[in-house]
């Protein structure tokens, strides 16, 4: 006799659905496991045989043989274990006569004593569920409500096998588990971290504006304590909502890693690895890939403090992802894509000791270890950093308001930032609306399109043209600038780019030749 369940694993951050076969005989008992399982999969073998007898129910006595379709994929995890368990007593016999399965999936870990455990990747596996035409979906407790979040599937989240029999012989009923979709937005919080109460640094919040408007990356270059961290952390408070479709994307990548708390994540991600990270870390891989933080960053901010003691292997490792908006990690097991879409803002000092150029400090560092410090950011690196803004340390007088020009400076709040954020997005959303939903700020703009977006004046063109012989542009600098000014006419809400658009895109392009004077 043999039995067809449904169940689901995950492939880099996609779901895809696995046919569980159990095929048994009244031979000698015997109990295989086949269709390229790993470690834990094997391991289901023995949970599965104690959460039976620990749940009442007979584990037959012959001979079973379970295959996990497709063969040729790789099964990892525990998730199979509630899928191999009902296909085993479905041929047993003990599911209740007439019960049928075709339409349904089933995932979840089982515990020894037949209790239900939360799995990693729900949430892929359940929209892999569904495209495969699978309308009921039994998950974990723990994990219905992150599964509930899929439109078009009925989840009901189990607590043990007994309660699972008891449901499909209908001595009991499994409540639904549903999604409001006016939760999502009720879900979204207020960044605490707000701009209100950054003193001084007229440019750099500047900067950071146009940033979040064009989803540009930026550079903060100044001494220690001059704000760098401070003002990468209220980043995320000036980004404009995230949309449900951007939400589903980031919750995947953080269900895939089980760091997921809650159904979905409503607010953009801030990822801030510490420079010791590690370039599998950072990046993604390892035997058995998993995302890093570029894309646990995905649709957020990606924040790299004291950016010159990161080992240079990671820094070079992010420049084809900061193009592309994804990473492809390659291994002798699979070939996986992960999505990375972010922000990039950097943070560093001028020098070791942090005080190079610093009126207020000496410096104590030789002109060649300056040079050395800087050159652990390299050109092209630098070159994909839209805006390069200098963080000047704050005087007393702007720290207690007593200086005439902080003063008068007026104390905006994030959401007021945002406000202005949000109305350059939707300007920009508004313009860009006849080349399709391929992209959807100007950071991502393809050059074949920003030729025809970026429409300059001719006072405009001249400041350009004199920038790119003066500054030795690369003819990626020029397009990103090109991009910054571009953005800085959606924050005006002008359709051309003027002079002062561009004069000012150029002046976030010249930080390098200070320092680095390349």
């Amino acid at each position: 006799m043999i039995s067809q369940v449904f169940s689901a694993g995950v492939l880099g951050v996609d779901g895809y659905e696995v046919t569980v076969e159990c095929s048994g005989f009244d031979r000698l008992p015997n109990f295989e496991l086949v269709g390229l399982p790993d470690a834990a999969v094997k391991e289901a073998k023995e949970r599965v045989r104690s959460a039976c007898e620990n749940s009442g129910v007979r584990f037959p006595a012959m001979e079973l043989t379970i295959n996990l379709a497709p063969a040729n994929i790789k099964k990892e995890g525990s998730a199979f274990d509630l899928a191999i368990l009902v296909s085993i007593l479905a041929v047993s016999g003990e599911l209740p006569r007439g019960c049928d399965l075709s339409a349904c999936t089933f995932i979840g870990e089982l515990s020894l004593s037949g209790e239900l455990r939360p799995v990693r990747g729900v949430l892929p596996m359940v929209l892999a569920a569904r495209d495969a035409g699978r309308t009921t979906v039994y998950v974990p407790r723990e994990n219905a409500e992150e599964a509930s979040v899929v439109s078009g599937v009925t989840v009901l989240g189990v607590s043990s096998v007994s309660e699972l029999l008891a449901h499909l012989a209908g001595t009991q009923t499994i409540a639904p588990t549903v999604f409001d979709p006016e939760e999502f937005r009720a879900g979204i919080a207020t960044i605490p971290e707000d701009f209100s109460e950054v003193r001084g640094q007229r440019t750099a919040k500047r900067a950071l504006e146009i940033a979040a408007a064009g989803g540009h990356n930026i550079l903060l270059i100044g001494p220690p304590g001059s704000g760098k961290s401070m003002l990468a952390k209220r980043l995320p408070g000036i980004l404009p909502d995230m949309t449900f479709e951007e939400a589903l994307e980031t919750t995947k990548v953080h269900s895939v890693v089980g760091t997921l708390a809650g159904r979905l994540l409503c607010t953009r991600p801030f990822r801030a690895p510490h420079h010791s990270a590690s370039p599998v870390g950072m990046i993604g891989g390892g035997s058995n890939p998993r995302p890093g933080e570029i894309s646990l960053a995905h649709n957020g901010v990606l924040f790299l403090d004291e950016m010159p003691e990161l080992p240079k292997q990671i820094t070079e490792a992010l420049r084809q992802p900061l193009e592309d908006g994804c990473v492809t990690v390659t291994r002798a097991q699979a070939r996986v894509t992960y999505p990375s879409r972010f922000m990039l803002v950097g943070a560093m000092n001028p020098c070791r000791c942090g005080y190079y150029g610093d009126p207020t400090h000496v410096c104590t560092c030789t002109p060649r270890e300056v040079a050395k410090y800087l050159d652990r950011v390299s050109g092209p690196m630098l070159d994909r950093m839209d805006l390069q803004v200098e963080v000047p340390a704050v005087t007393y007088g702007e720290i207690s308001g007593r200086d005439a020009d902080a003063a008068a400076e007026p104390r905006e709040t994030s959401a007021e930032i945002r406000a202005r954020v949000n109305a350059a997005r939707e300007f920009a959303r508004e313009r860009l609306a006849k080349h399709g939903d391929a992209f959807v700020t100007n950071a991502a703009m393809p050059v074949s399109i920003l030729r025809r977006e970026c429409v300059l004046t001719d006072e405009a063109v001249e400041i350009l043209g004199a920038a790119y012989e003066e500054l030795g542009l690369s003819a990626r600098g020029h397009d990103r600038i090109l991009r910054v000014a571009r953005t800085i006419a959606d924050l005006d809400r002008s359709d051309r780019i003027d002079a002062d658009h561009i004069a000012e895109a150029v002046r976030y392009r010249t930080l390098d030749r200070k320092y680095w004077r390349r």
